[in-house]
Formats: structure tokens, sequence, C-alpha cells
């Protein structure tokens, strides 16, 4: 892939994922259709997937991203169902998912049919986090899928490398595929354990946002590279890393925050926009792949795995769900209110993506003399399974959530949660004034004085509004209406510094100087509005 493909890959994709938020679609599965028909386009040019740069340089920036904007606290108080689906469930499809293809599909070795299975247990980080936001699903079947996606790439890369081997004829026992795993487990966490006070450290002490967005970037190559240098799991050790920094963002000033989250936010845009847009774009490539198999055969064989993949997931499911309910009456107490819709909607989102993808690439024709039987064969019924997950569920999970009706966020209790908050911290800000103000050396002419404490009122009030009436005319709180014409009048002075730039009036540089007061103040207006 030249430079100019690359740039018309980035710039295709990033189009139609902005033309997919005027539209009820979610954007992976437009791309992925897009990528799809494009594919037999003539001119279109070959992407396939390169596993060298997926697993190393696309993963771990998507996974930092997730576990920067993910809750600690929330993963903290779900450890369980996320544990049992991102190390039990990946463990169970790997074997359940591979012995049913291993029966459906004749002379495929049962090895390879574990290989298959532990390439296609995962439900891809990218895929569940940006339907999960499409959707607004409740916030504790959120949590669950994100910490799942989090964590499962992890049990399923050490589970393929366990199954791979028994596949080439290394003698893996299951012994030695449990310590391999736990040595992988616990060494990412160990990495990212090691890292994270260090890189937080580091990040502080640099004192410059520019310097401290430039190590942002950097931060989960360097936990992914670090752990699989001595053999541990990089995907852990990006993910506790990012959980630490996102737990402890306060501590870094506004400036540095206010950029990271513009600049993961157009990374994590501009790589999750590119993958499944890549994932579509497979297509020729693993249909030419098959050789001795016919392609009607094949779609059967696909169509089989697509299914046992669905129903394997609700196998686990509920009785993960249930069982330890009713073994438990702590559980029971700790998680109350949980019916058969919240596991059927869990079952039903796990999307597979391009981890799978990148795992199937993986796999090598031939290793130390020994070729892997069926390979383009795996590689097909991955292909089909990610489309199917993907198009399948990804289309029929927003009708599915509307028609079981699941209780959603409550809007309401949020907004009067924020406002109580921001009451109490403007009250501890009011103190901290009155005391500031109270000593000579903090002296203000009264004006600047009052102009304080009306900022600490606006902001204060402005949540509580949001509860209250709104302007029949407009449909605005005065909250609203009073950004409304703040923009208004920070427009009104953008365009006379324009033209006295433009009358020579004033420089370039002072104009910029102005400009940028203004947008601080517009981007402070923004953010308020956004939050709303």
């Amino acid at each position: 892939m030249d430079a100019l493909q690359l740039v018309a890959l980035v710039a295709a994709s990033a189009a139609i994922a902005g033309f997919a938020r005027r539209t009820p679609v979610p954007a992976p599965l437009l791309l992925v259709a897009v990528g799809l028909a494009a594919s037999y386009v003539p001119g279109v040019p070959d992407y396939t997937l390169d596993p060298h740069i997926v697993l190393p340089l696309i993963l771990p920036p998507l996974l930092y991203t997730a576990a920067v904007e993910s809750s600690y606290l929330d993963l903290r108080a779900n450890i369980r169902p996320v544990a049992l689906l991102s190390v039990g469930y990946v463990l169970f499809a790997t074997v359940a998912v591979g012995w049913l293809a291993y029966v459906l599909v004749p002379d495929l070795p049962l090895t390879a049919a574990l290989v298959l299975g532990a390439v296609i247990a995962p439900p891809d980080a990218v895929a569940a986090t940006a339907i999960a936001r499409k959707l607004g699903l409740p916030n504790r079947i959120t949590t669950i899928l994100q910490g799942e996606s989090l964590v499962n790439d992890a049990t399923a890369i050490t589970a393929y490398k366990v199954a791979l081997a028994a596949a080439v004829g290394e003698g893996v026992s299951w012994a030695g595929g449990m310590w391999e795993f736990a040595l992988a487990a616990v060494g990412g966490i160990g990495v990212g354990l090691v890292l994270m006070v260090p890189i937080h450290w580091l990040r502080r002490g640099l004192g410059d946002s520019l310097l401290q967005n430039t190590l942002s970037l950097l931060i989960p190559f360097v936990a992914y590279a670090a752990a699989e240098e001595v053999g541990a799991s990089g995907v852990l050790a990006v993910v506790v890393v990012g959980l630490f920094l996102g737990h402890r963002a306060w501590q870094v000033d506004f400036a540095t925050r206010l950029q990271e989250e513009a600049v993961w936010k157009m990374v994590a845009f501009i790589l999750e926009s590119a993958v499944f847009a890549l994932i579509g774009l497979q297509l020729p490539y693993v249909v030419e792949g098959l050789g001795q198999y016919g392609i009607a055969e094949a779609v059967w064989y696909a169509v089989g795995v697509f299914v046992a993949v669905v129903v394997v997931r609700f196998v686990w499911v509920y009785p993960a769900t249930f069982l330890p309910r009713w073994l438990s009456a702590r559980v029971r107490e700790r998680e109350p209110g949980v019916d058969w819709r919240a596991p059927l909607v869990v079952g039903w989102a796990g999307m597979r993506g391009v981890v799978s993808l990148a795992i199937a690439f993986s796999i090598p024709v031939v290793t130390d003399g020994v070729e892997f039987p069926a390979r383009n064969l795996v590689l097909f019924l991955t292909f089909t399974t990610v489309i199917g997950t993907l198009v399948v569920q990804g289309l029929t999970l927003p009708p599915l959530i509307r028609l079981l009706k699941l209780p959603g966020r409550d809007r309401y209790a949020e907004t009067l949660a924020e406002a109580q908050a921001q009451s109490e911290a403007s009250r501890a800000a009011e103190e901290r004034l009155d005391a500031l103000l109270a000593d000579e050396r903090n002296a203000l002419p009264q004006p600047l004085a009052d102009r304080l404490r009306t900022v600490l009122e606006r902001r204060r009030n402005s949540v509580w509004e949001r509860l209250g009436a709104v302007n029949e005319a407009t449909g605005e709180t005065a909250d609203d209406t009073y950004r409304r014409l703040s923009r208004e009048m920070i427009d009104a002075e953008r365009e006379v510094f324009v033209q006295l730039r433009d009358a020579r009036r004033i420089d370039d540089e002072m104009m910029r100087t102005l400009l940028r007061r203004l947008d601080l103040e517009e981007a402070a207006a923004y953010r308020e509005e956004a939050a709303d």
C-alpha cells in the first residue's frame, strides 16, 4: 500500500463515517457495506490487512482511548460479569465454536478448528463501543460490554497462540497452555502497573501541554511494546495504563485535557473509520484464497459457524447472568432488578471485528516446515463471521432494544445529581473567593469581584435551569439563550477584527491573538452546551 492509497483510504473512510452521522445507520455498518461494494469496483487497489500493522499499531491506540474513557469505578463494581465475559466466555467460545466447526466441516482437524474458535471468540472493542454509544444503552450494560471488549482480546490472542502451537504439532499441553495464559495475563497487568505511575508522574512534570500530548500519543505503543517484549499481554498493559490515567486525568492541567480530548477523538475517528472500511475490502482476498473449497460449500460452512457463534454466546450469557444470583444472596442484593432482557441484549451485542481478522491473517502458511491445515478456509470463515455479526446483529440491535423497552438512562436524575454536585462545588468556590478577597494582597476593584461572583452564579444556576421552564417561543432555557447570544456577540467581534486586519489597522499576529481570546470564550460556551 503506497502513500496515495493510504491517503485515499483514510479520506474515503472519514467521509463515509461523517455521512453516517447524518443517518440512523451506525458508522461501522455503513463503512463495512461500502467496503464490500468497493472491493469489486475496477481501479480500487488491494487493501490487505497486515497483522504486523493492525495488532501493534492500530489496536493499542483504540484500546487506550476506550480505556481512558471508561470508568474504573464502574468496571470495578461490575468486575464479576466483565470477567465472566472477557475470560470465561472467550475460553468457552474457543472450545465450543471450535468443536462445532470440527463437526460441521469435513476434514477440518480439531486443532485447526480450535484455532478458528480462538480467532472468532472475542467481540470487538471498536464495534462494541461504537454501536453502544450510538444506541444509548443503559449504563450498566454499556459498562459490561466495554469492559468485556477491553480485556477479551488478551484472552483470545493467548488462546490462539496455544491452539496454533497444537495445530502445527508443537506438542503443547493443556497445563502448558494454562501456564502461558496466566503468564500473559499476570505479566500484562504487571507491566501496566509498573508503567502507569511513572508515566503519570512524567505527564504532570512536563508542565507543557504540547509535550504532554506528544507523550500521550506514545503511551499506548510504549505499553504494548514493553509487555510484548517480555512475553506478556500488550493488550492488558495498555488497558491498565489507560484506566489509571483516565481515573487520574483531573490531576493534569486543563490545557492538556482539552487538547488531549480533541487529539484522541480525531485519532480514534480516523482509525475506527479506516478499520471498518478495511474489513469490507478484504472480500476478494478471502474468496480467491478458498482454493479447493467451492464457494457454495464454503458459504454453507460460514452460515453454520455464524449460527454457532451466536448460539454459543447465549449459552454462556444466560447461565453466567442468573446462576450467580441463584447461588448467592449477596449478588442478588448488589444487582437487583435484572431480568431476561439485559442478557438478551448482551448476548446479541457480540459483534466481531478487526482483531479477529488480524489474528486470522497472522496464521502462518508454514511453521517449521509444517503447513497449517485449511488456512484459507479459516480465513474465509473468520471474514464471514465478522461481516455476519456486524451486519445482522448490528442492524437488528437498535430495533431489538426498542422492542424490549429497556429502561434507558434517567436523564432527569442525572441532571439533578449534576446540579447538586455543581451547587456543592460552587458553594466551596464562593467560600474560597470570600477568604481570598478578605486578604488585602488579593484586593480587586468591586466590578471585577462582582464579575467573579456572577460567573460562579451562572455556572451554578445553568444546570438547575435545565430542570425548569423553557422559553415558550424558542424552546430554550435561559442559559441556552445566554450562550446563543454570547456566540452572536463573539461573531460580531470576530468580523470587526478581520475587517481591521484587512484595512491594515492591525497586523496578522495581533489579529490571531485577539481571535484566540474569542475562540477560548466560544469553546467554553460550546463545551457547556455539549455537556447539556
